[in-house]
């Protein structure tokens, strides 16, 4: 990697994230353990990365605990990374505990992550999914206190329409509440019109910005899916079924394959070109790559090099692959 990290706002709030950033869903403890973590991580933290993503409810908790113990032998200084969770699925059973977004549950929730993280606030904390079932006041205020008593520092939101989105921004400005600034939704070449359509009047509205996740369309981009599914891939772990049919569609991989033409001929991998494409957008604050090894976390940092190579000529060829 020749070409120094980028940093962007995210959204209109004062803070900075780099263009790349790494996340722990599905890799933290199914396929990396604490040691190898912190080599995944300090390989990222190295090439410029600030902002490490996770969630309540990865590997139940486990990939919180993995992070944050990761953090404390890497000893990093607090001010120079940023790190996140997410909270509506719940760890515990019970009928105020498991697909929620009410007040009893977010406080406690965010409380678990701070201990398993063992860390003294969040830099972002995310509603997970959108509650119907709890009324828009409630979590708006449960995460703004979350906010006001310095358990985090940022809120937003993951996989909302831009309808709820407005809803939750318009109650917190109504109250003086602190506001949501950013959402997480899931962004690639295959997955466009939530970013591009849905929210473009959020970005301009209310400074929405996004930490986007699987720009690889969980390795569909990659190339590795197209002559079957590889025994050490995420779609051969256990209960990734659902996965694997989406991995194996052939009508896909025939246009994955006319990328890798584009991909040749600028000197990069599919990868790197796919994270690069997402990373074009202007409205994309940031984009989570994850990795396995440090091999990976290397290849995807490589994306900055092909965001370099990506012109309008190069843009308009991958725009014809995928507006077919």
């Amino acid at each position: 990697m020749s070409q120094e990290m980028p940093y962007r706002r995210l959204g209109r709030s004062g803070i900075k994230v780099s263009v790349l950033s790494f996340g722990s869903w599905v890799t933290f403890k199914s396929q990396l353990d604490v040691d190898r973590a912190i080599d995944c991580m300090a390989a990222a933290y190295d090439a410029g990365v600030n902002f490490f993503d996770n969630a309540e409810a990865y590997a139940g908790g486990e990939s919180e605990r993995i992070m944050g113990e990761a953090i404390k032998k890497l000893g990093w200084p607090r001010h120079s990374y940023l790190v996140s969770s997410k909270y509506f699925w719940g760890l515990h059973d019970g009928p105020n505990s498991r697909h929620t977004l009410n007040r009893k549950y977010l406080l406690e929730a965010i409380d678990g992550s701070l201990e398993r993280m063992g860390l003294e606030h969040l830099d972002l904390i995310y509603c997970h999914r959108a509650d119907p079932d709890t009324p828009i006041e409630e979590t708006v205020r449960a995460m703004s206190d979350a906010i006001d008593r310095g358990k985090a520092l940022y809120w937003g939101t993951s996989e909302w329409t831009a309808d709820e989105i407005r809803a939750a921004w318009d109650v917190a400005d109504r109250h003086g509440w602190h506001q949501p600034v950013v959402e997480q939704p899931q962004y690639n070449l295959f997955h466009r019109d939530r970013v591009e359509q849905e929210y473009a009047r959020l970005y301009e509205d209310i400074g929405l910005g996004t930490t986007i996740w699987s720009p690889l369309a969980s390795g569909l981009l990659t190339g590795k899916y197209l002559d079957g599914v590889p025994e050490d891939s995420r779609a051969a772990l256990k209960g990734y079924d659902w996965l694997r049919k989406h991995l194996t569609d052939e009508e896909a991989n025939a246009k994955v394959r006319q990328l890798k033409e584009v991909a040749d001929d600028l000197g990069v991998t599919l990868a790197q070109l796919s994270i690069a494409w997402c990373a074009a957008n202007p409205d994309v604050s940031t984009v989570i790559t994850g990795a396995s090894r440090v091999e990976q976390v290397n290849d995807n940092m490589g994306a900055l090099d092909a965001l370099a190579k990506l012109t309008p000529d190069v843009k308009d060829r991958v725009e014809g692959i995928f507006a077919a």
